[in-house]
């Protein structure tokens, strides 16, 4: 299949003195890429503060129109959110449709969601986006790819005033509307991971900036020590190629399991209503025994990366779970691997050693309460000997006149249940 043509756009972004500008506008490109978009041409300013009515100063804004007039690239990516006046004079004033990076994720969202829950919780964060917005032209855009996503486009419209309130009723309707679904998914997911908690096997969730590796480690892990019927999750080398979290079940050579969930990948910037928005999907994270966080070790960027992680999981309330910190890639790098310094990996996805390492470091943290036992099962209780082997880490075996004689590593819950079957060596 052919690849669909990419669009030219023209990025711009206001430098006012911020110590990440450089890397925002980096991390812009690759969202436009993302975007199924191409950069034909940046362009900066530097300003102490935006102007309010058009963001840049009067002298860019003329510039801009001419580089529209003369090369016809009739679209414009501004590397901040701007408010709905300034969007409309900018459009104005360039004849350009102007995308600000909030809008520019949500396109993104929108385009990659594939589960209900993802369609729903994009489509919510783009009704809060617009509707404050309803007399831009973007809003309009965003406004249709709503409507084709579930319900929320606008018909009948008036003019005027009247098209404005009769827009505004519609989107908080269809607000209630989603909330409503979101809700009942919500309660759904919760029941889930209720009831993986009353199985007591512990979580571990890989968290971190988008395209940090987190899905490749994930598929890594689940090759090695996933159950058969377990499917890979999705990879593609881009900014929020998986939007949905997928939760697998782990099970190693000594037995014991754990669940790995996958999350979202975050970005800087990352708009208030998609953090709100996918707040249910996190909660992988928020209810963790273990966080992973997964850093493009090759990427110059990566103490923003991390910073820009550490700050998205404090905004969704995560903020007492135990971390590993994972520098992933480092075959691209100069960096001897895999190698650990305490809570700190550095390793390569692709790396068996490295996996190996990984795996080690996540039992340490997640299997702490395991105890070792010496049991005497009477042979009436053999379904006890049997749970016991497809559960626990059975050490040694011997048959005894009384029983079944077996040394044990098992979990402490477990170590309760069978406690009377405790012996002292």
């Amino acid at each position: 299949m052919e690849e669909t043509p990419r669009t030219p756009v023209i990025t711009i972004g206001l430098n006012a003195g911020q110590a990440t500008f450089n890397y925002s506008m980096t991390e812009l490109r690759n969202l436009v890429e993302a975007n199924n978009m191409t950069v034909a041409e940046e362009i900066q300013q530097s300003l102490t503060k935006p102007n309010p009515g058009t963001y840049f100063g009067t002298g860019k804004v003329e510039e801009l129109a001419q580089i529209v007039a003369d090369d016809g690239v009739d679209i414009i990516i501004v590397n901040d959110e701007l408010t709905p006046s300034q969007i409309r004079n900018l459009e104005n004033g360039t004849k350009a449709r102007i995308i600000d990076r909030t809008g520019l994720i949500l396109e993104i969202f929108a385009n990659r969601a594939q589960s209900r829950e993802a369609k729903l919780q994009v489509q919510l964060a783009m009704l809060q986006y617009q509707l404050p917005r309803l007399h831009t032209s973007a809003s309009q855009r965003l406004d249709q790819q709503t409507g084709s996503g579930g319900g929320g486009g606008f018909t009948n419209r008036g003019s005027g005033e009247s098209q404005t309130e009769m827009s505004r009723r519609t989107i908080q309707r269809s607000i209630n509307h989603v909330n409503h679904e979101l809700k009942e998914i919500t309660q759904a997911a919760a029941t889930q991971r209720q009831q993986r908690e009353r199985n007591e096997l512990p979580s571990v969730a890989l968290v971190g900036y988008t395209n940090a590796g987190k899905s490749t480690l994930m598929n890594a892990l689940v090759r090695e020590f996933g159950k058969s019927e377990d499917k890979q999750v999705f990879v593609k080398d881009m900014l929020f190629a998986t939007l949905d979290t997928s939760v697998r079940q782990l099970v190693f050579p000594d037995q014991k399991k754990m669940l790995l969930s996958d999350t979202v990948g975050f970005v800087s910037q990352l708009p208030t209503q998609l953090v709100k928005a996918f707040r249910s999907t996190l909660a992988e994270a928020a209810s963790a025994d273990l966080l992973v966080q997964v850093v493009d070790y090759a990427d110059p960027n990566r103490e923003a990366m991390m910073a820009t992680t550490e700050k998205t999981l404090e905004e969704i309330g995560v903020t007492d779970v135990p971390m590993i910190t994972v520098f992933n890639k480092a075959d691209l790098t100069e960096a001897s691997y895999p190698s650990r310094v305490g809570d700190q990996l550095i390793l390569s996805a692709k790396d068996p050693d490295s996996i190996a390492m990984l795996v080690k470091a996540m039992k340490e943290k997640v299997f702490h309460n395991y105890v070792t036992a010496n049991f005497l099962v009477p042979f009436s209780d053999g379904e006890i000997v049997s749970y016991l082997n497809e559960n626990a880490n059975v050490l040694d075996t011997n048959y005894e006149a009384e029983g079944t004689a077996l040394k044990v590593e098992l979990q402490q819950a477990d170590f309760d249940r069978f406690k009377k079957f405790v012996v002292t060596e």
